[in-house]
């Protein structure tokens, strides 16, 4: 019997030996970027973004590019995209979303695409006397989508890692109070609290209105060898501008883009490396000290010092980064309905009777004939929007997107109250909604918040925002 017992012993380790040395060694995690750009440069002759009156295009000063990162954790796909333009409506992101969800089965849900906010890009979106370009629109979207393609197909094994810095001498809060009340006459006949853009180095400013946030946050991803692939950054300065006149250009986020380029891949050498610069909540900040005079500059000499201070910024967050092998990748969205302040039929006949008396007809010339112009169009909209939010998650980095011209003080909110270790917002990023100003900011009024195109949504706006953003971010 013993023997027995000892014979069913042996039998039984050797079936556990057998079966452990049967067993394959679990495979390591693999995971992948991939990065691109797609040329979005227009036609002369192109009605360009970002001004009170229409301008065409007359000369290209500097290539525009939608510029794709793509991530592969080896279970989910993501896709970041930022493209030098001044806004994109939903429909063109919508559209080239469908077109790569069509091509390569990547969910709709798992692309993130952004403007940049440059004043020197064609009209995507019809904005004051500017009309959009559907020639354009249609190229847009097509290039937007091949980037993406090309960005998945550059896929290859990577390391990953952020950082974050801070350029404090780049940003200023552009909404001031004043001594002068003279000042605050808005274009619609009544008053306001704050100034958008007063007078530089007067006698007159007290105090800005809110505050500034200086960070640049940064995603770094390398090869397995060490060669740079890409790198995503985020920082929340509207635009700086300082162009010519009829000029095509992507500002400063573009000759960041060249900057950092430059700097990465000078002791080694990577062609095909990509930098990435999207907007974070800029919606009232602006590169002005309004406590100075005003320097002279030559054009685009303020948009490269605003680049070169940032690109080494960014420099500095990539040598804190310590690269991992593999991170977890995740997106959640959802779609907020959201209220438009629409005029009343009296703000309506008002608008009209100012319209009729334009001095160049139908050209609005001054700031209440383009206001009021504003008005009419607006009688049109429907009383309510449906606006997608997003976030998306790299480890423990989150990243929100708000389709708005997002006030600091919402990504600051955000950042605050994000349960994941270290959190951005992307503004502008998967449609376009206007201005998204605070609560408190609208009971001040100033330009961000007159009702335009440029800025509808409801008073309420941020805060829904920010409540329906929340839960997203949560890992």
């Amino acid at each position: 019997m013993k023997r027995l017992h000892l014979s069913l012993l042996l039998l039984s380790l050797c079936v556990f030996f057998s079966s452990a040395i049967a067993q394959p060694a679990p495979q390591k995690r693999l995971f992948r970027a991939g990065a691109a750009t797609s040329n979005i440069t227009p036609p002369l002759g192109t009605s360009i973004n970002g001004n009170m009156r229409d301008v065409t295009a007359t000369h290209i000063h500097d290539e525009l590019h939608a510029r794709c990162l793509a991530l592969d954790d080896g279970t989910t796909k993501l896709v970041l995209v930022v493209c030098d333009s001044c806004m994109i409506p939903r429909e063109v992101f919508d559209a080239a979303k469908q077109m790569v969800h069509e091509a390569t089965g990547l969910p709709l849900a798992n692309m993130m695409m952004s403007a940049t906010h440059t004043h020197s890009a064609p009209t995507s979106g019809s904005v004051f006397q500017s009309e959009a370009d559907m020639t354009y629109r249609a190229f847009l979207t097509r290039r937007i989508a091949d980037g993406i393609r090309r960005a998945l197909n550059n896929l290859q094994p990577a390391r990953i890692g952020w950082a974050s810095a801070e350029e404090p001498d780049q940003v200023f809060n552009r909404r001031w109070f004043v001594r002068n009340e003279a000042l605050y006459k808005n274009p619609f006949g009544g008053m306001d609290k704050v100034k958008m853009n007063p007078p530089r180095a007067s006698k007159e400013l007290i105090e800005p209105s809110g505050p500034v946030d200086p960070t640049v946050s940064v995603i770094s991803l390398v090869s397995t060898n060490g060669k740079p692939i890409a790198l995503y950054a985020n920082y929340s300065l509207h635009y700086v501008g300082g162009v010519g006149g009829g000029h095509i250009s992507a500002d400063y986020y573009g000759a960041f883009c060249e900057r950092v380029k430059k700097l990465m891949t000078a002791n080694n050498p990577s062609p095909d490396f990509v930098a990435l610069l999207s907007n974070g909540t800029s919606g009232n900040i602006n590169n002005i000290n309004f406590r100075e005079p005003g320097p002279k500059r030559a054009p685009y000499e303020q948009i490269n010092l605003v680049a070169d201070d940032v690109a080494k910024a960014a420099l500095s967050a990539v040598e804190k980064i310590q690269y991992q092998d593999w991170v977890p990748l995740g997106v959640k969205q959802t779609e907020v309905t959201l209220g438009v302040r629409r005029p009343t039929a009296e703000e309506v006949t008002r608008a009209k009777e100012i319209m009729s008396r334009a001095r160049n007809f139908p050209r609005m010339d001054t700031m209440e004939e383009i206001y009021a112009r504003e008005t009419v169009q607006m009688a049109d909209y429907p009383p309510t929007v449906k606006s997608i939010l997003q976030a998306m998650h790299i480890g423990d980095l989150g990243i929100a997107a708000i389709p708005c011209e997002v006030f600091v003080e919402i990504g600051l909110e955000l950042r605050d109250k994000s349960p994941t270790k270290q959190t951005f917002t992307v503004s502008l990023a998967n449609g376009y909604n206007g201005y998204l100003p605070t609560v408190k900011h609208h009971e001040l009024g100033g330009y961000e918040t007159w009702r335009a195109k440029s800025s509808y949504l409801e008073v309420q706006a941020a805060p829904k925002i920010v409540d329906a953003l929340l839960p997203l971010l949560k890992p």
